[in-house]
């Protein structure tokens, strides 16, 4: 299903491609699109968002920018996509999909999909004879111990959005886009990889997190991929399920990698990262965020000042924030701090049944009146009543919620994921380390080490206040806005002239 928010059927400077995020979510990559767009009003920005259904996804959550002149809707695993049944020979084109889930048969010519669909239609992938043969072709050579019809299926939901992804391609075939910018690899990476084959535009590409990864996490935890319990030879094998799932998401990365122009990460072991998972080492670029920092200044707190005894997780409440660490942790810390309290600053109507899960741990603890689920709230009115920032991820980009807290010059404690050792501890350069640490640092899934560290930065305050200089100066000195702007502003620049 595709649906037209906004056209005003001018020209774009940069279409960007938002899978799953601006403008229907908030925070993380969300708020770093919407800083891109307000941050360069010179500029005319399209936006075509990627989502998974109409239904899981609510109103506009920010305040569209004037220069912003497209938005435009797909759906890619919308029921109203699916042509009807009917028996079908299929075509030979088929067959290509096959390297979508073999590494070692990644062929140049997987770019060309969109060339091969114009043969190789939806109707023909779902209901020819020839899918079929492929599907029992893929399941005798991985040697799959999951039952056929199971596999069947898998295969037919991972692939099938690759045709929503060309008809996006299509709707922009014959507009004036003179750069494409996708924030993620994954279905928008594979996207503006067949933009810059078909239209010979320039495609950048900037990860947050490492897609691949994340889609990793997500998948070995999920629920929806069936699981089969069976005698295995290796210890922790991974359900054959998933790892197609895996392989295909390695893939289309690789593609994405491969195509772009530049890539671009949040810090150096993320761009690492890229390289080890099959980015050429001289495209890669590592381009930190920034954060507003005057919006923040005003909140800072003065030397007189009670620190509040308020732990703050500001994120979303799904499984990849690990928001029942944090919940132990505060068990923890009541007994340490009895005054203590733990907030939960975040939507929670992206995984509602992960969040129900998360309020009954609450109750079963016995903390309903010690952690508090606030929802959506403005930062600038939740950082004066608390007295640190945390996140207990298992994974992490760059969290400009760390940046924010640090302008706002409140620690914070954090697992040890994405740039946050970095962040914390300063890790850019000699001078950034000098500047101390802005909090701590601990492993993941580690809640007693978390209350630990809460408690000594609530109950002793010339560690809070060391924390809090060095934080402030860290992100005054190497994270502002001003500077995240002007490095993508040049970056823009250069291709646009080209």
């Amino acid at each position: 299903m595709a649906i037209t928010i906004l056209d005003k059927k001018e020209p774009i400077d940069v279409l960007l491609l938002a899978e799953g995020t601006y403008p229907y979510i908030r925070g993380g990559v969300s708020s770093w699109i919407h800083q891109l767009i307000s941050g360069m009003p010179e500029l005319k920005f399209g936006v075509l968002f990627l989502g998974s259904r109409e239904e899981d996804y609510g109103d506009i959550q920010y305040e569209l920018p004037n220069n912003l002149v497209f938005l435009k809707n797909f759906y890619m695993f919308s029921k109203s996509e699916i042509p009807p049944p009917q028996e079908l020979e299929g075509k030979e084109e088929v067959f290509l999909l096959k390297h979508f889930f073999f590494k070692e048969e990644l062929p140049d010519k997987l770019s060309d999909f969109f060339f091969y669909t114009k043969e190789l239609t939806l109707s023909d992938f779902l209901y020819g004879k020839k899918t079929w043969y492929l599907f029992e072709e893929i399941y005798m050579e991985r040697k799959v111990n999951v039952p056929f019809v199971d596999f069947f299926w898998t295969l037919r939901n991972i692939l099938t959005p690759l045709w929503i992804v060309i008809k996006a391609l299509e709707d922009v075939l014959d507009r004036d886009i003179k750069l494409v910018h996708s924030p993620s690899t994954g279905y928008a990476g594979f996207l503006g990889s067949m933009l810059k084959k078909t239209k010979g535009i320039p495609f950048i590409l900037t990860e947050h997190g490492i897609y691949t990864r994340e889609r990793k996490i997500d998948i070995l935890n999920a629920s929806w991929i069936k699981s089969f319990s069976r005698i295995v030879e290796k210890k922790y094998d991974i359900d054959d399920l998933k790892k197609l799932w895996i392989s295909f998401f390695e893939n289309i990365g690789k593609i994405a990698y491969l195509w772009a122009d530049r890539v671009y990460s949040l810090y150096e072991n993320a761009r690492k990262i890229q390289i080890f998972l099959g980015c050429p080492p001289e495209k890669t670029e590592v381009i930190p965020n920034g954060v507003e920092i005057e919006r923040y200044k005003p909140l800072r707190k003065r030397k007189n000042e009670d620190i509040p005894p308020v732990v703050a997780l500001i994120g979303r409440v799904t499984p990849i924030k690990d928001v029942k660490t944090f919940i132990k942790a505060i068990k923890v810390l009541v007994n340490k701090v009895p005054e203590a309290e733990g907030w939960v600053v975040g939507p929670e109507d992206e995984d509602p049944q992960y969040a129900e899960e998360c309020r009954l741990l609450v109750k079963a603890l016995r903390l309903e009146k010690k952690v508090k689920f606030l929802g959506f709230q403005r930062l600038t009115d939740i950082f004066p009543k608390i007295g640190l920032t945390t996140l207990t991820s298992i994974s992490e980009g760059m969290p400009i919620v760390i940046l924010e807290s640090f302008a706002a010059g409140v620690p914070a404690v954090t697992t040890d994921v994405g740039s946050c050792r970095q962040l914390i501890y300063g890790g850019l350069n000699e001078d950034d380390k000098k500047l101390g640490k802005a909090g701590e640092v601990v492993n993941i899934a580690d809640f007693k080490s978390l209350a630990d560290a809460y408690a000594y930065l609530l109950k002793n305050k010339e560690a809070w206040w060391n924390c809090s200089r060095a934080g402030i100066d860290r992100v005054e000195r190497f994270y502002t806005y001003e500077q995240f702007i002007n490095n993508y502003r040049e970056i823009y620049a250069k291709f646009l002239r080209e």
